[in-house]
């Protein structure tokens, strides 16, 4: 999802950055009751096109309220104007395509594709909004026809290498009884975001949360060295608990040219394997903090009827909760095509839609909202289930970003399950055997090329990040970046200069 978004943002970028800069000033003003009284109601216009779904005519609004509140001298009202039109770009900038750019995608990049093809799926399936009066295309449409149209992925692209995604999967290899976690595999790596120059002015404080290894069950011996910059460490190295991560306070007018973050780090990931025996698993203890943590409805794993319904439709008449789990993740698999999900609009947009609510409403989903589904549809029954994040390393040697789900059993713990890489086996040309064999795999297994960040969505940090700041909240896959002083959205942009490179150092 990164790359092609900044792909997109990229139109945007060299406006902003040209803009980029500090709302201080030494001036003194004067201000009139009309200059206010003007700027606030340029502001109120905005909020209502907002609330209307007008996204494109709220941000201008809220730029051009910003503009006068910087006029009259009223920053931190000219503060608040700029960080709502931050809000109204992230809403819609992921739908960046008009119906005749939508057909056009799709004509170039599926073959054959008939004319009625094209008006069946924007009309019933392309995930869409309606803002400014017209209709806006999520800018990944025609990907996603291909990956619910699989059997063309299968003719046309020959990226992915069967035998090399499952490499462990299908190997045989199975643990020995005494823990589930075995073949450990030992990655080495740096974690590194640039601050360009440009992003930096005199005066400001630039906020960054970096992304670290978390310590968990599957993933051990975490190591975090040579951090830059260690005296703006406020808080942490953090590696334990909930997420893994480092916060700093840059003072910009201490630094000189481009900025280079950066961290080694280490780990030790191993394969997990869990055979359950459904007549062995316990009862849950729903007393306890974890239960309780991770059997409620949250911003992301949303609980709701039409969840509950669902899930109870899936498993039926069935009680035992490993059994129930396994449905589950059959159903999702069976059920929702792959799709790549508008998530900075989701994230953004309120009021607030929950992923995994949006997949169910929409029939379709990527590793997040897939993971988020199933954690929801789980927590429905009273079963404890979460989303990881973090990275993979299966599909090539290259770190990609990723969400996949664990569900916890009492009697086993907490057993992974990957929605997501198994959809990856209706893509290839492969033989059934191999691509039944695959999926039944992920439904209580998981690989050692894993990255773990974090252990569930919405995951929190101290210093907490301000509730009105516009930041990419779901997952800490790249860095939070904050600066009270800049009037571009730095958050966004930064996202560019940031990149984890891994490489395993053994495989025992």
């Amino acid at each position: 999802m990164k790359s092609v978004l900044f792909l997109v943002l990229s139109v945007f970028t060299l406006c902003l950055v040209l803009f980029c800069g500090c709302t201080g000033t030494d001036d003194i003003y004067v201000v009139s009751d009309d200059a206010k009284s003007r700027a606030d109601a340029i502001y109120d216009e905005g909020v209502v096109s907002y609330s209307n779904g007008d996204y494109r005519t709220a941000e201008e609004k809220f730029l051009e309220a910003q503009s006068l509140y910087e006029s009259a001298g009223l920053l931190d009202d000219a503060k608040k104007a700029m960080t709502k039109s931050f809000v109204s770009l992230r809403s819609y900038v992921e739908y960046s395509l008009n119906e005749s750019e939508a057909y056009a995608s799709l004509k170039e990049k599926v073959p054959e594709i008939l004319d009625e093809e094209i008006s069946g799926w924007l009309e019933d399936s392309a995930q869409k909004i309606e803002s400014d009066g017209e209709t806006l295309y999520f800018y990944d449409t025609a990907a996603n026809y291909l990956y619910e149209n699989y059997e063309i992925i299968r003719v046309i692209d020959d990226r992915i290498d069967f035998d090399f995604l499952s490499r462990d999967v299908l190997s045989g290899k199975k643990p020995d009884g005494s823990s589930p976690y075995f073949n450990p595999k030992t990655y080495e790596g740096t974690s590194a975001l640039l601050i360009p120059e440009d992003f930096l002015r005199d005066g400001a404080i630039i906020k960054v949360w970096m992304p670290l290894p978390l310590v968990t069950e599957s993933q051990t011996n975490v190591t975090v060295t040579n951090l830059s910059y260690s005296e703006y460490i406020v808080y942490g190295p953090v590696t334990e608990g909930q997420i893994g991560y480092v916060y700093y306070e840059l003072p910009a007018d201490k630094l000189s040219g481009d900025t280079l973050i950066s961290a080694d780090i280490s780990f030790t990931s191993y394969e997990q394997g869990f055979y359950v025996d459904p007549a062995k698993v316990m009862p849950y203890n729903k007393t306890t903090p974890e239960y309780i943590l991770y059997t409620k409805s949250d911003r992301n794993i949303e609980i709701n009827e039409d969840i509950s319904k669902l899930a109870r439709e899936i498993v039926g008449d069935e009680k035992n909760p490993y059994l129930q789990a396994v449905m589950i993740y059959n159903h999702i698999i069976e059920t929702y095509p792959y799709s790549h999900v508008p998530h900075l609009s989701l994230d953004t947009i309120e009021p607030k839609t929950a992923e995994s609510t949006h997949m169910l409403n929409t029939g379709r989903g990527d590793c997040g909202t897939q993971s988020m589904l199933f954690s929801a549809l789980c927590r429905s029954l009273g079963i404890p289930a979460r989303a990881p994040g973090g990275y993979q390393m299966i599909i090539t040697d290259t770190p990609g970003t990723h969400f996949w789900a664990m569900y916890y059993i009492e009697g086993y713990g907490w057993i992974p399950c990957d929605p997501t890489v198994a959809d990856a086996a209706d893509w290839v040309e492969v033989s059934e055997d191999k691509r039944v064999a695959f999926k039944e795999y992920f439904a209580h297994n998981l690989d050692n090329t894993r990255f773990v960040i974090q252990k569930d969505v919405d995951a929190e940090m101290s210093p907490a990040i301000p509730a009105d700041a516009a930041v990419f909240r779901v997952v800490r896959q790249m860095p939070a970046v904050l600066c009270d002083e800049a009037d571009f959205d730095i958050d966004l942009y930064s996202g560019e200069g940031f990149k984890i490179e891994l490489w395993a150092v053994d495989n025992i």
